[in-house]
């Protein structure tokens, strides 16, 4: 086992429930000093952590960022893992929500004060969960994420809005109540920046509560920036309150 597993098994406790007779395990990370309640955190990892052994998921965006101390936020952060091969989807979305109400029931979340974020197709997950509940979240934070499909990858969408003309319209009228962050390098050759720019201006149309950051040296990983962002933190904190 090396340093970082290690690490990441020692302050990113598992949990597990049973969601419709299936087996659903996930991770959570919360500060040491001991509240009530604390806000929540539901994170949505990208294809490269997909998996079965409940870790991989805590490596890359928010995890290390949270190792790294640059979350000043005493926020109850759960981390739900997509099975190989699988999206932000149906019955995966339906567990990743299991685990966050899991958490927020036996692990001291506040419920009512709940924000969402994602990296690629973690991204898309985001927009996916958010629009399935609308009213769920007090913030959203997609990174480098999209709503339609690329070519060659049919799964990688935003399945709640197969059929629509204009779905960034489409979800920017569902979801204009809910205040955003938005996060995509100007060079990324994974998910077209183009995805990201589509849904800012049709937020913006909408009169949503956006923030759009575009970072123009960085390619695919714009969440390592993302995450370290006090700015970013200082905005989460203040619609979490």
């Amino acid at each position: 086992m090396s340093v970082v597993e290690r690490t990441a098994h020692s302050e990113f406790v598992e949990r597990s429930l049973v969601h419709d007779g299936e087996l659903v395990r996930y991770r959570i990370h919360a500060p040491r000093q001991g509240v009530a309640t604390r806000p929540v955190l539901l994170f949505l990892h990208g294809s490269g952590e997909r998996g079965m052994d409940n870790i991989a998921q805590t490596r890359v965006g928010l995890g290390p960022a949270l190792l790294r101390g640059a979350v000043p936020l005493p926020l109850l952060a759960v981390f739900p893992q997509l099975p190989p091969g699988a999206s932000w989807q149906g019955v995966h979305a339906s567990r990743a929500l299991a685990a966050l109400e899991d958490a927020c029931a036996r692990c001291g979340g506040d419920g009512t004060r709940v924000a969402l974020s994602g990296l690629s197709r973690g991204g898309y997950g985001v927009w996916e969960l958010a629009l399935l509940q609308p009213a769920r979240y007090r913030a959203l934070i997609p990174i480098c994420a999209g709503l339609t499909a690329r070519v060659g990858s049919p799964d990688l969408r935003v399945a709640a809005l197969d059929g629509c003309a204009d779905p960034w319209r489409e979800a920017a009228r569902r979801l204009a109540n809910v205040p955003v962050w938005m996060v995509h390098g100007a060079r990324d050759d994974v998910i077209p920046v183009e995805q990201s720019r589509r849904m800012a201006a049709a937020l913006r149309d909408a009169g949503a509560p956006l923030h759009y950051r575009e970072l123009p040296e960085a390619n695919h990983n714009a969440w390592d920036a993302a995450y370290a962002d006090a700015q970013l933190w200082q905005w989460l904190q203040r619609m979490l309150d």
